[in-house]
C-alpha cells in the first residue's frame, strides 16, 4: 500500500529559504515535498509503499534523516509524524 507520511522536525534557529530549497531537493527522490522557510521548523511529506502505517512512519522516518543530512541541515527532534494510506 502506498501511504503519504507528513514528518516535522523542531529547533531553535529560524530556517533560511536556500535550507529549505535543499531539503525539497533532497527528499524530491522519495516523491517529497518539504516546508519550513523562515521558522523554527522543517518538515517533509513523503510517499512509501508498506504494508502498514507504523511501518511507513519508520521507512519514512530513515528516508527523512537522509534527507537532513543530504541537506546540511541541523538534526532536530522529530515533533510530529503521520501516515495517511491512499485507501484514507
Amino acid at each position: 500500500m502506498l501511504w503519504s507520511v507528513a514528518i516535522e522536525a523542531a529547533g531553535n534557529r529560524v530556517l533560511t529559504r536556500e535550507e529549505i530549497v535543499d531539503l525539497a531537493d533532497a527528499v524530491a527522490a522519495s516523491g517529497g515535498i518539504a516546508s519550513g522557510i523562515g521558522t523554527t521548523r522543517y518538515g517533509a511529506r513523503l510517499l512509501v509503499e508498506a504494508p502498514d502505517r507504523a511501518t511507513a512512519v519508520d521507512l519514512a522516518t530513515r528516508d527523512f534523516g537522509r534527507a537532513v543530512a543530504t541537506a546540511g541541515l541541523p538534526v532536530y527532534p522529530v515533533v510530529r509524524a503521520e501516515a495517511l494510506g491512499e485507501d484514507e
